[in-house]
C-alpha cells in the first residue's frame, strides 16, 4: 500500500534526482533533448514548484520514497502532469495505486487530463486501464516519437 505526502521545498533535490533517474531510459530511447524530463535543468523543477497551481507529491511505500506525482490545477480540470516510479519499483501496480490516491484528494475535479508518449504501449495501457480515454489529439515531437493526450471525466 502506498501513501502520498505533499512535497516541501526541502524535497526539491530529491524530486529532481528521481526525475532524472526515472526518465533516463526513455531519454536514452528517444534522445528527446527538448522535451525529456531527464534533460531538464534543476531550475525548471524549482520554477514549477513555485507555481501556485502546481502541487508535487512524494509517493511512499513503507516510509520509503519510491516516486512522485505532479498535479496542475486549472479550475475544475486537473492535469496529471507527471507521475514517476523509480525503476526498481516499477511493474508492481504502484503507479495505479498512486493515481487512484491522488485523484481521491481532489473530489471537486470534473476532468483529469494527461499526456504520454504514444509509442509507449505500457504507459498508454496503464492510463486506459485507469479510465482515461484518448482525446484524439497527437503532438508530433520527432520521427518515432509522438505525444498522445488522455482525458477522464469524473462522474459525481
Amino acid at each position: 500500500m502506498i501513501d502520498l505526502r505533499e512535497a516541501k521545498k526541502e524535497d526539491l533535490e530529491l524530486l529532481y534526482s528521481m526525475q532524472l533517474k526515472a526518465f533516463a531510459a526513455l531519454f536514452e530511447k528517444y534522445q528527446d533533448k527538448e522535451t525529456s524530463p531527464a534533460a531538464e535543468p534543476f531550475e525548471r523543477t524549482l520554477q514549477r514548484f513555485s507555481n501556485a497551481n502546481v502541487t508535487y507529491y512524494l509517493i511512499l511505500e513503507d516510509e520509503s520514497v519510491i516516486g512522485s506525482i505532479r498535479i496542475r490545477k486549472q479550475d475544475k480540470i486537473y492535469v496529471l502532469v507527471q507521475i514517476l516510479i523509480l525503476p526498481e519499483y516499477q511493474n508492481k501496480g504502484l503507479a495505479q495505486q498512486a493515481i487512484k490516491k491522488v485523484e481521491s484528494l481532489y473530489p471537486e475535479a470534473e476532468y483529469w487530463r494527461l499526456d504520454t508518449i504514444a509509442q509507449e504501449d505500457k504507459l498508454c495501457h496503464l492510463y486506459s486501464k485507469m479510465g482515461y480515454q484518448k482525446t484524439g489529439e497527437i503532438e508530433h515531437i520527432k520521427d518515432g516519437m509522438d505525444i498522445v493526450f488522455f482525458e477522464k471525466q469524473v462522474v459525481h
